[in-house]
């Protein structure tokens, strides 16, 4: 049986922008083998559960608003965007739902950020107010190769497409980033030139979470490490069983 992978809709604060950003999610994912279940920002708390029963697998993906601060203790600044309530919401549902069963997660974009949170990491609000203005995070959509990436060795994500220690490329459409990782995420791979993080994962063997900073989706046609991730995605999915929580700790 085809896994389904439950995919919230981008954003309730700007349907133009969730229509143009959806299909490139569910082409990747229909691509990669798999069937995209979007769930609705505007659904009940109980629907939103009974749609989740029918799936084995989560992709969070990008948004063009960001996290409120105060989720991670932290005043807003002029430069962050205004939160969207609904999608938070809808995320900490998802989450819930994977952490509790243990089904598989992809996060992308703003939803590594939405998955770090909630896992008591912290984020910065903007890169450059930061002081991150050695590379331009956000360079445009158009630009597939806007910057470096760097690796963990031994991560899922080195496994995926072995990079021999030598930096990949990856597109890039973000403002803001990680600033700590959350409780039981190890930081997986960073941009070499300004050590901005641009991937992590669950600390566990056997729950394959990972979150990414850039954006697979749009580049599933020419990048191996873009189709691997929806590929891993997919088996793991295709792979899972209920079974309840038990977060397998391992050193960073």
């Amino acid at each position: 049986m085809t896994a389904r992978i439950a995919i919230p809709e981008p954003t309730s604060l700007d349907h133009a922008y969730s229509s143009r950003a959806l299909p490139q999610y569910i082409q990747a994912l229909r691509s990669a083998g798999t069937t995209p279940l979007p769930i609705p920002l505007t659904e009940r708390p109980e629907v939103v559960a009974r749609l989740l029963a029918g799936t084995q697998g989560v992709l969070l993906l990008g948004s063009r608003y960001d996290i409120d601060p105060q989720v991670y203790g932290e005043e807003r600044i002029p430069e962050c965007a205004d939160p969207d309530p609904a999608r938070a919401a809808v995320d900490e549902l998802l989450l819930q739902d994977a952490f509790n069963l243990r089904k598989p997660v992809l996060a992308i974009c703003y939803g590594i950020q939405s998955l770090n949170v909630w896992r008591n990491g912290s984020l910065l609000q903007d890169l450059h107010a930061a002081g991150f203005t050695a590379v331009n995070h956000a360079p445009g959509r158009h630009i597939d190769e806007a910057h470096p990436i760097r690796l963990a060795p031994g991560s899922r994500l080195e496994r995926l497409v072995p990079a021999n220690g030598l930096p990949l490329l990856v597109n890039s459409s973000h403002h803001q980033a990680l600033k700590a990782a959350g409780d039981n995420l190890r930081v997986t791979a960073t941009c070499p030139v300004d050590g901005v993080i641009e991937a992590v994962e669950l600390n566990s063997p056997d729950h394959f979470v990972v979150g990414v900073q850039w954006h697979p989706e749009r580049t599933y046609a020419t990048s191996d490490l873009s189709r691997a991730l929806f590929a891993a995605l997919v088996h793991e999915a295709e792979a899972w069983r209920p079974q309840p929580a038990r977060e397998s700790v391992l050193p960073a």
